[in-house]
Parts: structure tokens; sequence; C-alpha cells
């Protein structure tokens, strides 16, 4: 293949596969930040149910946990695009209401989200743990409310000491979006699989995949560094 090829091939237009790929990278981009809320809140959520004094909950919150972070995220990808679908399918025919469809990207949101939660809220219960008991107490003895303490004292410490762990389970969730082009999605594997399988030339595309994810993952590193240091700012001063 020669140079000119190579350039018609992932160029923009209707020979080339550049819009497309590009179409990919913007899928992805909205898939993990859709998700990364959705973990996030859910995680914090779990963390705070490990530390309750109901022993239920500790218990559920262990259980949940435990069944995410032990499941491949692409068989949680299946039970929840095919599992769901027949659930919501079965509720809808039995209350005479019209089927309800759960699209590839919805599916690949609350897999993505339940794995994502599940390793986030063991960040979350260390950075909790890692903040003294002292400044709790300290905090009602000023007649501070717990919501109050959680918000101004708690909070942002965790912030800072969570960071680390939880850009590492950022960076897995970009490349887990991957999975989700066995369910349909356009992502840029997606994309970039149909490109090669078209175009005979797997190494191109798929090469090119490689770089878009790496250019994610870099730029990320870089964003994620400079809220690290943000965060750090006052240890700095001191």
């Amino acid at each position: 293949m020669n140079s000119v090829s190579t350039w018609t091939l992932i160029g923009i237009g209707p020979e080339g596969w550049g819009d497309d790929i590009l179409a990919g990278v913007l899928v992805t981009i909205a898939l993990a930040l859709a998700t990364l809320p959705l973990g996030l809140i859910v995680g914090f959520l779990m963390a705070l149910g490990k530390q309750s004094e109901d022993r239920g909950l500790r218990l559920s919150s262990d259980i949940y946990t435990t069944i995410f972070r032990g499941l491949p995220e692409l068989l949680t990808l299946f039970l929840v695009y095919f599992g769901a679908q027949r659930l919501l399918n079965l509720a809808t025919s039995a209350t005479g209401l019209p089927e309800i469809g759960i699209s590839s990207f919805l599916s690949g949101m609350i897999a993505l989200g339940l794995v994502f939660s599940a390793f986030a809220s063991e960040v979350f219960l260390s950075a909790f743990r890692a903040i003294p008991a002292g400044q709790t107490e300290a905090g009602m003895a000023l007649g501070l409310r717990r919501s109050r303490i959680m918000l101004l004292v708690i909070l942002p410490q965790l912030i800072r000491i969570a960071l680390p762990g939880l850009s590492n389970l950022w960076m897995n969730l970009l490349k887990d979006t991957a999975l989700v082009s066995v369910v349909g999605l356009a992502d840029i594997l997606r994309q970039a699989g149909i490109a090669a399988r078209v175009s005979k030339e797997p190494f191109l595309f798929f090469g090119i995949a490689c770089a878009l994810y790496l250019v994610l993952t870099m730029g990320s590193s870089i964003v994620l560094g400079s809220i690290d240091r943000w965060t750090k700012r006052g240890e700095v001063r001191r």
C-alpha cells in the first residue's frame, strides 16, 4: 500500500475512515465521562455503607463490592445488556406497557459504572481511614452538624488522599470502554475494526486505535497531574 492510498484511507470523506474513527473517539470520551460520576457517587455511598453502624448495610456494601470486583467486566456488561433487557421486557409486558429498549451506550455506562464504583469504594474507604477520627470529634465539639463536617472537613481531605487511586481507576475506565464495542457501540475499537475489515488493513487501523487510546490516557495524565498539584497547593506552601 503506497502513501497516497494510506492518506486516502485515513482521510475524511466518502473514501476515508477518518471521520468515522473521530466519531468513535467522541463516543469513547462521552461514555467514560458519563460513567465517571455514576461510579464516583455509588462508590462513595458504598464506602459510607462499609463504615455504617448498621450491620446489614455494611454486609450489603461488602457483598456489592465483592461481586463487581470479582466478575470480569465483559461478563458484567453481558449481564446488564442481555439480562437487564430481559427483566425490563418482562416487567413491561406484565404491566401492559410498551417494551423499553436499553441502548448499548446505557448498558455500557451502567456495567462500567458498577465495576468502577466497586473499586472506587475501596479507594474511598482507605482515604476515610487515613483521616484522623479526632477531626470529626473536634467538629462536633464546635457544634457542626455531621453534614457540615463531611462537607468542610472530611471531603476536601478525602479528595486529596483518594485522587491517586481514583486516577488509576479513570485510566482503567478509559481502556474498558473498548469492551462495549462487542455490544455494538460505535466507539474507537469498533470503528477501527470495521475499517480494518473493509479495507483489509488491520495493522493500520488498529495501530491508529492504539495511538488514540495512548493520546487519551496521556492527556488524562496531564489533567489529573494538574488537579493533584492543585489539591496539594497548601502543602507546597508549608
